[in-house]
């Protein structure tokens, strides 16, 4: 039972009609096979990374109205009022992929939450490499990606977590944000769950009609990150510390940044920080 006027539950039966193939299905190029919402669980990815294991679970969308043990990066965990997020677990298969591309992925989600964000939320929605999404520098929605199989067709579940309704107090960090205080033109979840599944849709169709070649969808990702061009910190593997300006994403999804003495590094896993100018800004 639900009753907060402000956050109601999803409409799930909508939602497979808009979103799920079938004879139901209002979109006659629909590309999920199956969409469930539950009203609490644990961990979304990990909920379809477990049905992954034992059954046919391509093109599955799992969304919970709460989660009590969800995961970001580097295993950070965060808590959420029910039904103030869109807590969104996907899971593909991708034949033909080889599986040192599969880290493109959740890239190629951070692209399609942005596109889904500025076409109807009407937000200035932005990447922070590798997979943040910002609005006004802060934190507005996380993606997690985990591989479900490697062979014999590379799976991967991406999980995203979109704050819409919270508060500022309910903010788990001071530099997040959501979409109600950014002011959105639309904070509806169904309506946004909506764009969302269709821009990852699109851009996955995308990849795959170019046979998973990733000229385009690097392209895409450099168009919408504000990584780029920005003075950052980026923390590596045992703790090193690099500084400099991130100048470019590379064929295999890492950061460039450019030292202050001109040496590049390509950054495949680490913190990223964006840095402030003198006069404050960010970048």
């Amino acid at each position: 039972m639900w009753n907060d006027l402000n956050r109601p539950p999803l409409d799930a039966d909508a939602l497979r009609k808009a979103l799920v193939r079938g004879p139901d299905c209002r979109d006659p190029y629909a590309f999920w096979n199956q969409l469930d919402v539950v009203a609490t669980t644990g961990s979304t990815n990990a909920d379809l990374l477990e049905r992954a294991a034992k059954t046919d679970s391509d093109r599955h969308v799992l969304i919970a109205e709460h989660q009590g043990s969800a995961r970001g990066r580097n295993q950070r965990s965060w808590v959420s009022p029910p039904r103030a997020q869109i807590a969104v677990s996907m899971h593909v298969t991708m034949p033909g992929l080889t599986p040192a591309d599969m880290g493109w992925l959740p890239l190629l989600t951070g692209v399609a939450v942005v596109d889904a964000l500025r076409e109807i939320a009407q937000v200035p929605a932005e990447l922070k490499w590798p997979n943040d999404v910002l609005v006004g520098g802060k934190k507005i929605a996380g993606i997690l990606a985990e591989v479900a199989a490697v062979t014999p067709s590379p799976a991967v579940v991406v999980g995203v977590g979109l704050n819409v309704s919270l508060s500022q107090d309910e903010l788990p960090i001071p530099e997040a944000t959501s979409l109600t205080l950014e002011n959105a033109q639309i904070a509806d979840r169904d309506i946004i769950v909506r764009a969302l599944l269709r821009a990852f849709a699109s851009r996955w169709e995308q990849w795959q009609g170019a046979q998973w070649r990733v000229d385009e969808l690097a392209e895409a990702y450099r168009q919408c990150c504000g990584t780029l061009g920005a003075r950052v910190r980026a923390i590596l593997p045992g703790e090193r510390e690099f500084v400099g300006t991130a100048i470019d994403i590379d064929e295999a999804g890492r950061l460039i940044v450019r030292g202050d003495d001109g040496e590049d590094l390509a950054v495949a896993a680490g913190d990223i920080t964006h840095l402030r100018r003198e006069d404050g800004s960010l970048g």
